[in-house]
């Protein structure tokens, strides 16, 4: 495998999806951005994954997608991969979106099955290749067929699996036995991850390696050490560090991501909560539960937060709790 992407080939436990944060004028803030890549880091990151969902891709310009991964890479250094969002339902235009993140310097690209066309199984084969071909990059595919309207069927993935740098999967398609059944199709090399924190240990215990987080924008230590408590043991300690993620995991999802997200971040002073159209700021009625979570969290595992409400913003660090 050539030099770029090398360390992302054998990528393993938790990587944050991260959000865009944008300042009082609807601009990016550059500034908040690469305080949290930095923290997310420290904290023990397995990557930075940039430019997806979280991250209100599809409402960025491509000279904000080429900012936003420019300071991710930046603030890395190397110390982890930066895996951009780089999906499109025109297969140019996904082509493009991959060499543009090329050349902003991401050692990977998550590749979105493409929306609304609802292509056969035949197509999607033919849209990932082109994608491969085309660029030089890794890519992880990206199956989410609750937003596509599409999904990738096994022996779809298990035929790109066999492509060059095709090298993994997110899986946000909810069934938890899909990695026992795909391992024995792409072999063990091919990274299956999850794409859904609330299935996070259980996509583990069928034979998962990872995923890619929203939760750990938020709590960090408590889904890396689940990971390192579910592949070292005991079992039952990651089972018990799974609750609190599971409860955390329920309060961001009260309404579409990266909405909760933000107002969480926001409560640490991370960001604003600032999010774009057609997306708007957090109902009031889940304001409460969100905060609630937070407290009780930062008051009984405060190392494993990325903040603390109403604190400043504090450099992070590796932390193992429960």
């Amino acid at each position: 495998m050539p030099t770029i992407g090398r360390h992302v080939a054998k990528l393993s436990g938790y990587a944050p999806a991260l959000p865009t944060p944008f300042d009082d004028h609807g601009d990016v803030d550059g500034e908040a951005f690469e305080r949290l890549c930095d923290l997310q880091i420290t904290c023990g990151a397995t990557a930075l994954v940039v430019c997806g969902t979280t991250g209100e891709a599809s409402t960025l310009t491509s000279e904000e997608q080429g900012e936003v991964i420019r300071i991710a890479v930046a603030v890395s250094r190397g110390r982890v991969p930066v895996i951009a969002g780089a999906g499109s339902n025109a297969t140019d235009h996904a082509i493009a979106v991959a060499k543009d993140a090329e050349a902003a310097g991401a050692d990977a690209v998550l590749s979105v099955v493409p929306y609304y066309n609802r292509p056969t199984q035949a197509g999607l084969y033919a849209h990932f290749r082109e994608i491969v071909v085309s660029t030089g990059l890794p890519v992880i595919l990206y199956d989410v067929p609750s937003r596509t309207g599409c999904a990738l069927a096994d022996a779809t993935i298990a035929r790109l699996a066999e492509l060059p740098r095709i090298i993994g999967l997110k899986d946000s398609s909810g069934d938890v036995t899909r990695p026992l059944r795909l391992r024995a199709l792409v072999g063990t090399d091919f990274r299956l991850l999850s794409g859904d924190d609330a299935l996070g240990l259980a996509f583990l215990a069928q034979g998962g390696d990872g995923c890619i987080s929203v939760t750990s924008n938020v709590a960090p230590g408590l889904c890396r050490n689940m990971f390192l408590a579910w592949r070292h043991g005991p079992a039952a300690r990651a089972q018990r560090l799974a609750r609190p993620i599971a409860q955390l995991t329920a309060a961001l999802s009260c309404e579409t991501n990266p909405v909760a997200l933000k107002y969480a971040l926001s409560l640490f002073g991370l960001m604003s909560p600032m999010v774009r159209l057609p997306l708007v700021e957090l109902s009031d009625q889940y304001k409460p539960a969100i905060a609630a979570i937070l407290a009780e969290l930062c008051d009984t595992c405060p190392e494993a937060m990325t903040g603390r409400i109403g604190g400043p913003i504090r450099a992070g660090r590796r932390a193992m709790v429960g």
